[in-house]
């Protein structure tokens, strides 16, 4: 009988040519388990989507009592199932009152193709901004709007009319225009190795999106659901999108997603044709259930309160003369090193002989991923900080 190792690499498509090949058997909290009982503990939370931990009891109990009621019904919209309604609810009661309609996906990507398509129905125009070195999604719309020449020319044609600007430079806002459907950016962004914005820029960008009648979507997918210290991001810059995006952190580990718009706007799919976007599995009754307790518990547990202080422990631990600045917004974290020869080593280092998940950004890749559950530890940050920093001398000597 074959091993999931050798299934894995027979039979299951691959990303790239270099997996990691980390066998886990099961995972609880902050840490997986391999085959031989090897405790790894996870400090990127499945790229933020365990917030709140591999396998919160009151996540995994809202799955079994799903369970043991239904699961897929009928495709999106047409039938009236508790779920996906209570979820709707409770995540319109986080966000201004204009962000009162919800549309489930089954990822962020598909979060993203979805406001696309409802911003241009809305407006009627084509042209798409978005930043350079931001990443949205692998499928073709929201490919085409990543900041990456890298990632998008093997793929050509993609969506026209699609511009990008500099995050962070105020000249460039003036790309925004009259022919503009939509601006689409990172509240904070990830990818590009967590660039938080320059004070008053979200403002600004806010403004020249109302000036031009353009749609202004914020994509949380990443920073959303607790990881920066506030429930959604976008709270800290003093700023309300018209579209929000979301998903990884919102399932408790389920695959789940949405976009979030006002009902004025979100009505575009009803007619013209009617079905205008449409989804068998989206809002799925056991992803809306588990993502149901993932709020709850993110909200109950007080696991916002303690993010400031976990991420300047991060901060106070993670210095070496390698390291070249640690930067945060909350719990998404980048620490910066000289360069991808210099960090791949590190975390190969981490990961095999200190049991410790990280990796690294795929538009920095000088700088390494710090995303942990929410409900990580002083006492487990502090032994990840020893490890990462032992890892970072065994590379050095």
């Amino acid at each position: 009988m074959l091993t999931p190792r050798q299934l894995f690499l027979r039979h299951q498509a691959q990303t790239s040519d270099f997996p990691l090949l980390l066998e886990i058997k099961r995972a609880e909290g902050v840490y997986m388990y391999g085959p031989e009982g090897q405790r790894y503990l996870d400090l990127i939370a499945g790229i933020g989507v365990s917030n709140v931990g591999h396998r919160h009891p009151r996540v995994l109990q809202a799955i079994q009592n799903q369970l043991d009621k239904y699961l897929h019904l009928m495709v999106y919209g047409e039938v009236v199932q508790a779920p996906p309604a209570r979820l709707a609810q409770a995540l319109t009661a986080t966000l201004p009152a204009h962000l009162d309609n919800v549309y489930f996906t089954n990822s962020g990507t598909e979060a993203v193709e979805g406001a696309l398509k409802l911003a241009k129905r809305y407006t009627g125009r084509t042209k798409l901004l978005s930043s350079f070195n931001a990443y949205h999604g692998s499928t073709h719309g929201a490919l085409s709007i990543t900041g990456s020449e890298g990632f998008k020319n093997a793929f050509r044609p993609l969506l026209p009319d699609v511009h990008h600007f500099r995050h962070n430079h105020f000249e460039d806002l003036e790309l925004i225009d009259e022919h503009t459907a939509a601006v689409v950016i990172e509240t904070v962004q990830g990818e590009a190795g967590v660039r938080v914005p320059a004070p008053g820029y979200l403002p600004a960008l806010r403004q020249r999106c109302t000036e031009v009648g353009a749609l202004l979507i914020l994509d949380e997918i990443q920073c959303g659901f607790g990881r920066t210290g506030t429930f959604w991001a976008f709270e800290q810059f003093g700023i309300e999108p018209d579209i929000l995006l979301t998903a990884k952190g919102m399932g408790g580990g389920m695959p789940i997603g949405a976009f979030i718009a006002p009902q004025h706007i979100m009505a575009g799919f009803k007619t013209d044709p009617i079905l205008g976007h449409c989804t068998t599995f989206g809002g799925h009754p056991v992803s809306c259930a588990a993502s149901l307790a993932t709020l709850q518990v993110i909200q109950e547990e007080s696991l916002l309160a303690g993010v400031p202080e976990k991420a300047a422990r991060f901060r106070e631990r993670l210095v070496h003369p390698a390291i070249r600045e640690v930067r945060n917004c909350g719990l998404l974290m980048a620490v910066e090193f000289a360069s991808f020869e210099v960090l791949k080593p590190i975390i190969d280092q981490a990961l095999w002989q200190e049991h410790i998940l990280t990796d690294w950004f795929l538009f920095c890749d000088n700088s390494l991923r710090i995303a942990p559950p929410l409900t990580i530890t002083l006492e487990q940050i502090d032994d990840a900080c020893a490890a990462l920093l032992r890892a970072v001398e065994a590379v050095r000597t």
